[in-house]
């Protein structure tokens, strides 16, 4: 070859051909060895994950692990209320802009806690079910600066050594039960079963949450960590479900197209700004056919505008932006009346192909990211379009409650190697299990047992189970494991996903009732057992329970460890009654803090 002066080159292309193709060579050989890696691990993961589904223990014995005695000292006083991801402590380190120092952030491997977190002094076990709905012990959750700042609102209220809870909020000041009597009138798939699950964004002490459990709706009540001092562990020490959690940079840990409605009750929630990327969130976690309700501002804003410090014009355009960000993502208005405002997310494709023009806003999301993707995965201004061929996902196409917990959700097709008749088998392997749990442990179905979390869900089988029990289950699918939670949603449960590595997103002595099946079996590679045991004793109530259903080759080591965290534990069979396999029934005891009088 040469070039316009006439000379050769070709002894210098030689010099360097060699070795860039040797360089490309080994790359595409490493990237191939290391995808397969990945993929493999990911396909076991997956494989194993579904025949857990399938399949009873079997397989040869193994050399248990052993690890010697430990003991877990106290945490000092000042982490009686310690939330690890969502410290006040730490906030400063992290940015202002749209409250992101409220979301999760958890502490370096170097900064973590290996300490037993103490009750508050003079903590007493909580009021059981259903008197824990309208009171609770003062000791227990002792912050009085809600109880200053909203006793005019009627939220709570302190007498002698306990709060009461007299059903008020800043948007209905008759009580939650009249305002969720205009609700019904105005969305009557709230009466029939149709509406199951529900979220209630900026939760307040839960009252919301708490009323609908009397009409069959099951509700996360979501509120951050923040100034108002323990939302989420009020609406839990009442014994209604609630998580740390909001809306601000990233998505919450929900799977698309998973709620039948959603609640905002004056939550001070900037819907219209910074492009609507917050009602684009409620949008996606919305399934179709499904509500969201609005009361407060702007929301009558004509009889309601003098009392919210701002003018009568101001309102209505605020209302307008509101209602034009509602249509572009295809909402309708549904229903108003008074203070409450409904719109209904559309199920008819028509008006998401109007988003494929690229100079509406918002636009449609691209396949960049999973819909599904949930865990610190950032927001975007973009509309989450429903898969078109998943009918049965629209509210209007689900079996109404109680016939849709045992129905196969269309969603079970999607995980590797789930089906209809899996998920039957899995429903009927968990009646089975539920009924051997409790002669186990005779306290499970009776009032003693409220909040209840199963750590490591496939299908949501043990909370369906117990469903006619006196208790309600948090369903926790691991962010490594396949996505799972939505047909638990499908179901009529509520869940979340979450990484066991790190701390969930809720305070101390929240649950009465920890389960497990295999999660140190499947996680143990990446999380380390002390750090999930600790975890496990900072969210369980002081004589709270645990179910650890877990490989032979793991048992002896737990059991060892929870001495150290002052828990009382004992072997027992599976009801298969196989080697492999054995259930830990512990309990973990009530101690106070030295430095406490």
């Amino acid at each position: 070859m040469k070039h316009k002066d006439g000379k050769s080159h070709q002894s210098d292309k030689s010099s360097w051909k060699v070795p860039v193709a040797l360089t490309v060579v080994v790359l595409c050989g490493l990237s191939f060895y290391l995808g397969g890696i990945f993929c493999s691990e990911r396909e076991r993961y997956v494989a194993e994950a579904v025949n857990k589904a399938v399949n009873t223990p079997t397989g040869t014995a193994t050399v248990p692990v052993q690890i010697k005695a430990v003991s877990f000292p106290e945490c000092s006083a000042e982490y009686q209320d310690y939330t690890p991801c969502t410290d006040p402590k730490r906030w400063h380190k992290y940015g202002r802009h749209r409250l992101a120092f409220l979301e999760r952030h958890c502490p370096p491997s170097f900064e973590r806690q290996e300490c037993l977190v103490p009750p508050p002094d003079g903590y007493k076990s909580p009021i059981r079910w259903p008197k824990s709905k309208n009171e609770c012990w003062y000791r227990n959750v002792p912050y009085d600066w809600i109880n200053k700042q909203k006793s005019n609102q009627h939220w709570l209220k302190k007498e002698g050594e306990k709060f009461l809870f007299p059903g008020g909020g800043t948007m209905f000041p008759n009580g939650v039960g009249a305002y969720v009597d205009l609700m019904q009138d105005l969305i009557p798939q709230m009466k029939d079963g149709t509406i199951r699950t529900a979220i209630d964004t900026g939760c307040g002490v839960a009252s919301w949450g708490g009323d609908l459990l009397d009409r069959g709706i099951l509700t996360v009540s979501l509120a951050p960590r923040d100034n108002h001092q323990a939302q989420v562990q009020f609406a839990l020490e009442r014994g209604i479900p609630a998580i740390l959690g909001i809306i601000s940079t990233q998505r919450l840990p929900f799977p698309s197209n998973s709620f039948d409605m959603a609640h905002c009750s004056r939550c001070l929630i900037p819907w219209t700004e910074f492009g609507g990327v917050y009602l684009l969130e409620v949008h996606r976690i919305l399934r179709p056919g499904g509500f969201w309700v609005l009361s407060g501002p702007p929301v009558n804003y004509q009889r309601r505008w003098r009392g919210w410090n701002t003018t009568i014009e101001e309102q209505k355009s605020d209302y307008d932006k509101l209602q034009e960000l509602l249509t572009s993502m295809c909402f309708k208005l549904f229903n108003k009346k008074d203070d409450i405002a409904v719109w209904q997310k559309l199920s008819d494709n028509s008006c998401y192909k109007k988003l494929d023009n690229p100079e509406n806003y918002p636009s449609k999301c691209d396949d960049g990211t999973e819909p599904d993707s949930a865990w610190y995965t950032p927001l975007r201004p973009c509309v989450v379009v429903p898969n078109p061929a998943a009918k049965k996902v629209k509210l209007e196409a689900l079996p109404k409650w109680p016939e849709r917990l045992h129905a196969a959700p269309e969603r079970v097709s999607d995980v590797r190697g789930g089906n209809a008749g899996s998920f039957k088998h899995d429903d009927g392997k968990w009646k089975a299990r539920a009924k051997h749990y409790k002669k186990l442990l005779p306290a499970l179905g009776t009032d003693k047992i409220r909040n209840v979390m199963d750590m490591d869900t496939l299908y949501g089988g043990f909370a369906a189970a117990v469903v006619d029990d006196p208790l309600w289950v948090m369903n926790v699918v691991s962010s490594y494991a396949p996505n799972t939670l939505s047909v638990v949603y499908d179901r009529g449960l509520i869940g979340t996903i979450h990484d066991w590595c790190e701390a969930f997103s809720t305070y101390p002595r929240t649950y009465d009732l920890l389960h497990l099946d295999g999660l140190f079996s499947a996680e143990s590679h990446r999380c380390e057992m002390k750090y999930v045991l600790l975890e496990m004793d900072r969210i369980l109530r002081p004589n709270g329970y645990a179910i650890i259903r877990e490989s032979s080759y793991f048992v002896d080591a737990i059991a060892t460890m929870t001495k150290g965290m002052r828990w009382s534990c004992r072997k027992e069979e599976t009801e298969y009654g196989v080697e492999k396999e054995k259930i830990l029934i512990c309990q973990k005891k009530l101690w106070y803090s030295k430095q406490n009088s």
